[in-house]
């Protein structure tokens, strides 16, 4: 293909990380910490609010700007999380990057009114959940303008750009569960093995599956959404988010102007797993919090399989009795929504890459991307290679840290958790480089 066609579209990453003292317990000083970060941030030249807080004292959010590649964004990730590490040693504290802390803890929420309008329609308790774990969300660009923070999509724009919105949107709801299987990281919650991926079960819910979470009653707003067969869908679905936010809050007696005053809008009522950004991107928010070669390797995927969808013109298109990706010349089939979310979140949620099914619909994904090429494609080809032994960071945890019970005591749990801030750092170290996903082909 010519390069005056190639579409260049840019990706961004979010991460968040609970905070722990030297002895790896949680602590609330997030404010001190964002204060240093800013100001190291300040000297290397940075105005930009890369470090920012959460609604959670004990949790701060590392951010990217968006970038053309995965190179690119790997390489202004590892930077921010270097400049991160350097203000938590200069501050006594710790960058814990896994998506759940393994013992017991009572976040203190922040004092603001968005947050206080949320906690009280979903139900304290239920929304103390959402402070118990953390996630990495990433953003895959879509053409200037497309996306309309009133309603959705803009009518003003293109069909070519709504079709390219679409498939993005569909592409990045059908990855969903490899996106669990692939990105689990502690198992242990509130200090008990549930068996379960527990930032999907303790953030999205589910009824159907028994999942205590965030959103278990609340799915239009907080769980997967169906696929959009055509825009109006996309749009109608997201209508049918905001209005069932809206019924949920003045049900406990929220006016819906209070919501809007306190920042709400149309597009910021979605804590979805993938959702529409006003910025301008499709948002990914279903990965776990985790080391740096597995985010890495998730970016890496997911701009790979992205770029193909967008280059190729591919048409994602569900298919029924699919279990896995298959590409049929302009067509990308994918799972039926009833499939992707149901028996095979189960599976992702559960036994993880380990299950058959999972096993091959992962495979299927990596195979597509890794047809892509560039730098990351070695790591994705051994990743796919040794899929029957793929070993997550929870797999390896359990393993590590695996007591006669199900309950962690407080011993291990600290040692779990200095050991993942430990290997935090020594993973930055090592791929900080100005190609870091060369430095991450190296690894055998």
């Amino acid at each position: 293909m010519e390069e005056h066609n190639e579409i260049k579209r840019r990706i961004g990453l979010e991460q968040e990380f609970f905070l722990v003292d030297e002895s790896g317990k949680l602590c609330d000083r997030a404010d001190e910490f964002l204060r240093t970060c800013q100001t190291l941030a300040k000297d290397r030249g940075d105005d930009i609010p890369y470090f920012v807080p959460e609604f959670v004292k004990n949790m701060v959010e590392i951010n990217t700007p968006p970038c053309y590649s995965s190179q690119e964004l790997g390489k202004v990730y590892l930077e921010n999380l270097q400049l991160a590490i350097t203000a938590s040693h200069q501050t006594g504290l710790r960058l814990y990057p896994l998506s759940s802390y393994p013992l017991h803890i009572m976040p203190v929420m922040r004092d603001k009114p968005n947050y206080h309008i949320q906690a009280r329609t979903i139900g304290y308790d239920q929304f103390l959940h959402a402070g118990k774990c953390t996630g990495t969300h990433v953003h895959l660009e879509v053409p200037e303008g497309v996306i309309d923070p009133r309603v959705g999509v803009s009518y003003e724009s293109s069909s070519e750009e709504r079709e390219e919105l679409l498939n993005i949107y569909n592409l990045a709801t059908a990855l969903d569960s490899a996106l669990i299987a692939l990105g689990r990281s502690c198992p242990f919650y509130e200090g008990e093995s549930i068996g379960l991926a527990s930032h999907t079960i303790r953030y999205r819910g589910s009824e159907r599956f028994g999942w205590e979470g965030v959103y278990t009653h609340l799915q239009p707003v907080g769980g997967l959404l169906p696929y959009a067969d055509c825009i109006e869908t996309l749009v109608e679905n997201q209508f049918n988010r905001f209005h069932a936010w809206l019924q949920a809050m003045e049900k406990v007696g929220i006016n819906r102007q209070q919501f809007f005053e306190a920042g709400g809008s149309f597009l910021k009522s979605a804590w979805n797993p993938i959702r529409l950004n006003g910025l301008g991107t499709v948002e990914i928010r279903c990965i776990d919090s985790n080391l740096p070669s597995v985010i890495l390797a998730v970016i890496t995927l997911l701009e790979k399989i992205s770029h193909r969808v967008r280059q190729e013109g591919l048409k994602v298109q569900p298919t029924q009795g699919l279990e896995i990706f298959q590409q049929e010349g302009n067509k990308l089939r994918v799972p039926s929504f009833d499939y992707l979310n149901g028996d095979l979140l189960y599976a992702a949620a559960t036994e993880g890459v380990k299950h058959p099914h999972v096993k091959a619909y992962v495979d299927s994904i990596l195979e597509l991307a890794i047809a892509d090429g560039g730098d990351g494609t070695q790591y994705l080809t051994k990743l796919r290679k040794d899929l029957d032994h793929y070993q997550s960071i929870e797999r390896e945890i359990l393993q590590t840290f695996s007591s006669t019970t199900a309950h962690l005591s407080e011993e291990k749990g600290l040692n779990l958790v200095l050991h993942y801030c430990d290997t935090l750092e020594s993973q930055v170290s090592y791929l900080n480089t100005d190609y870091p996903l060369k430095t991450l082909d190296e690894i055998e």
